[in-house]
């Protein structure tokens, strides 16, 4: 059977990634100031962050065109693939998904399977490159790639820390914001997926960065100790590689056999985030099995 894998640009993969895991990127759009860019092709992170600092509204998001990826889709059937796994940001923040589960049936010369990832960033990157990875081997079946992208998935956490909620509150994106807004003065929130809802949440608040850190480490270490497989980090920034850096360092001091990787936050969910957002988070270490 053969199996292409669409992800889209909110994954953050490096360009060598795709290429090595040949994977099709769908670019997510962020508007700014009233001008739409296509995240990773029009706009840069880095120029991103700097429009941000003097843009006059908020910026918003939205989804790509469903006629270029039915396009997509056809184009790939076309090509000889029996199926499509299209591997997107959680349902809980963007329509786009549920969208594609909605017009997937509209495509007749190749199998079509949208896939939540529950999650966005490099966690879904990860999935990606499992599933493209996968599929390299003809006998592999859509249900078996999947399956294993489901027990991923499930092992997927983190602590999430932005210096401001106002976009993600604007957006509609933050589940209990009426808990925080009114009490943010010198308070980092501590924000995660919400694992009954995938919704993101603001569960702990706490007084300084310095002990935001301390809490999202706590949290990563009594995780550690309670799976049974090995996990592998992932330090997620928003225009601040250096206090990224700094973190990792940190941690390997404490763990120097985890493997931790570095990544950011885009233009799409820097937008919501805020800049000089940080997170750390955790996957199950499919490497190792």
């Amino acid at each position: 059977m053969k199996i292409a894998v669409v992800t889209d640009s909110t994954a953050y993969l490096t360009e060598q990634q795709v290429k090595d895991h040949h994977l099709y990127v769908v670019p997510i759009p962020v508007i700014l100031d009233g001008q739409v860019y296509d995240e990773g092709v029009d706009i840069t992170s880095e120029e991103f962050y700097q429009k941000l600092k003097t843009a006059e509204t908020f910026p918003s998001t939205s989804q790509p065109p469903l006629g270029e990826m039915l396009k997509l889709y056809e184009d790939l059937g076309n090509e000889g693939y029996d199926a499509v796994i299209s591997i997107h940001l959680a349902s809980t923040i963007s329509g786009f998904v549920t969208t594609l589960k909605n017009a997937a049936s509209t495509i007749d010369n190749v199998q079509v399977v949208p896939y939540d990832s529950g999650i966005t960033v490099m966690l879904m990157g990860y999935l990606a490159m499992e599933a493209a990875r996968m599929a390299r081997d003809p006998e592999v079946t859509v249900e078996q790639i999947t399956a294993r992208l489901d027990d991923l998935r499930s092992t997927i956490d983190e602590c999430f820390i932005v210096n401001d909620l106002q976009n993600l509150v604007r957006g509609g994106r933050l589940s209990n914001a009426s808990a925080f807004i009114g009490s943010m003065l010198k308070i980092k929130p501590l924000l995660t997926f919400d694992d009954e809802t995938n919704k993101i949440t603001a569960f702990e608040k706490v007084r300084s960065l310095k002990k935001a850190y301390a809490r999202a480490e706590q949290i990563f270490e009594e995780t550690q100790e309670r799976v049974d497989s090995p996990l592998r980090a992932l330090i997620i920034h928003a225009n601040d590689e250096a206090a990224a850096l700094s973190w990792r360092d940190k941690l390997r001091e404490k763990h120097p056999d985890l493997p931790i990787d570095i990544s950011y936050f885009g233009p799409v969910i820097g937008a919501h985030l805020g800049e000089k957002a940080i997170a750390l988070a955790w996957i199950k270490d499919f490497t190792k099995e």
